[in-house]
């Protein structure tokens, strides 16, 4: 789950509460020595919400760490298989393949290439192996 936002809960919640209590009391007096207290509570109030600032930022850098650690093994496991059906591909399938890449046009609904005594898919090529397929 993501962290959207500063969550202050129990204790430190509490704190924060205390601290806005106490600098609204202090705004209300107008005594010189209040407005250094006011700026010691202000930045205390600062500090507390860095440190949740930062507890919500290191937790969505978790987050993302782990996410790019699946996308970069699902990507080595897809070109494992794009290997794979390469080879398993006749020179006119692959032929094929690349005048789709070059025009951009999408795979044929089938994907059944019509070659002179070839009649299978790329997905039949690759369960008809014997050998592990990745």
């Amino acid at each position: 789950m993501r962290v959207r936002g500063v969550r202050v809960q129990g204790h430190d919640e509490m704190a924060m509460k205390l601290l806005f209590w106490e600098l609204e009391q202090h705004l209300k007096s107008s005594s010189g020595a209040s407005v250094v207290a006011i700026d010691n509570k202000i930045e205390q109030a600062m500090d507390l919400v860095k440190s949740h600032l930062m507890y919500a930022v290191r937790e969505e850098v978790e987050v993302l760490k782990e996410q790019i650690k699946e996308l970069i093994d699902r990507n080595s496991q897809l070109e494992q298989e794009n290997t794979l059906l390469k080879t398993l591909a006749s020179p006119e399938q692959m032929a094929q393949f690349q005048a789709q890449v070059q025009t951009a046009s999408p795979p044929a609904a089938s994907s059944t290439v019509a070659t002179p005594g070839s009649a299978c898919t790329l997905a039949q090529a690759a369960s008809h192996t014997t050998g592990p397929s990745a």
